[in-house]
């Protein structure tokens, strides 16, 4: 089953920079991958997910109270982000943070900032930020981590595609688009995100690290930006051969170390629809082609 994960991951992973008749033969490939999967009756990977039913008896986002059988559903990687209207995934959010302890403010992560793109959208940042809370809560990393790294690995995560416009980063610096530019082909739209992140959070009323001193939130908005640049793709094999060197003997101690970590971390909630139940995680193949279509149409 990891086997066929992992051929899908590699088929969507090569579908960058590709012409429109190479993304309908992607396309091809991966239908026949899904046809081979079902048929290969990989039920016992779905045995814990139920269906779950939102309440939507009182729509309006400040009221919204969770259910308990959703309350425990979001601690799982088998959680259904498809069946959840976007007020409704504001309050799992504030949930989320509230359940770890930390402040959190609506306006700070409002739909508006994240646009309407096929697969970089609000749902991908929910999407993200709901699979880093399971991990913080399935691998008891409240136990290794502190308060400030929870604080940290849940902002990158809300944050990481900030105001993403729907193109990637090869596009930006072959078209040499202002945000080319203005941040010289390197990472253009991670450091966008983190830009974006904090031009909100300079506002009074969305700044959640107010109670912070300085020195603290240096450390804050550090860690958090070092975490979405982690997002880039292009420093993939860097990030894992660091991690490589360090997992035989990983201290928990050392802070190079825990940096380490929580940019794994951060990349696998990224790209972790590839786990997740397979009627959760198809809808997005078809969303990320999508996205790739239009690209590739627009540099055409």
């Amino acid at each position: 089953f990891h086997d066929h994960f992992l051929k899908t991951f590699n088929v969507l992973s090569s579908v960058e920079g590709m012409k429109v008749v190479e993304i309908e033969k992607c396309r091809n490939d991966i239908k026949k991958l899904r046809e081979e999967m079902v048929s290969r009756n990989n039920s016992n990977f779905l045995e814990d997910n139920k269906k779950l039913t939102p309440r939507r008896d009182v729509p309006s986002y400040p009221k919204y109270i969770l259910s308990q059988q959703t309350i425990d559903a979001l601690k799982k990687p088998a959680f259904d982000v498809w069946l959840w209207e976007d007020n409704e995934m504001l309050s799992c959010l504030e949930h989320m943070y509230h359940d770890l302890g930390l402040r959190w403010l609506v306006s700070c992560v409002s739909m508006t900032n994240y646009r309407n793109n096929p697969f970089h959208n609000f749902r991908h940042c929910f999407c993200v930020t709901q699979m880093m809370y399971s991990m913080i809560w399935l691998c008891s990393l409240q136990e290794k981590f502190t308060q400030v790294d929870i604080l940290i690995l849940m902002t990158a995560a809300v944050c990481h595609d900030l105001d993403h416009p729907g193109f990637n980063n090869t596009y930006q610096i072959n078209a040499r688009t202002e945000l080319a530019v203005r941040y010289n082909d390197i990472s253009p739209l991670e450091n966008h995100h983190c830009a974006v992140a904090f031009q909100i959070f300079s506002q009074p009323d969305c700044n959640i690290f107010s109670n912070f001193d300085p020195e603290a939130f240096k450390q804050i908005r550090q860690g958090t930006i070092t975490l979405i640049l982690a997002t880039d793709m292009a420093r993939h094999g860097e990030i894992l051969d660091s991690f490589k060197q360090k997992v035989d003997n990983f201290d928990y101690t050392d802070e190079e170390h825990i940096t380490c970590l929580k940019m794994v971390l951060i990349k696998c909630c990224d790209i972790s629809n590839e786990v997740r139940p397979m009627e959760v995680a198809e809808p997005w193949v078809d969303c990320l082609l999508e996205e790739y279509f239009m690209q590739v149409r627009v540099y055409s």
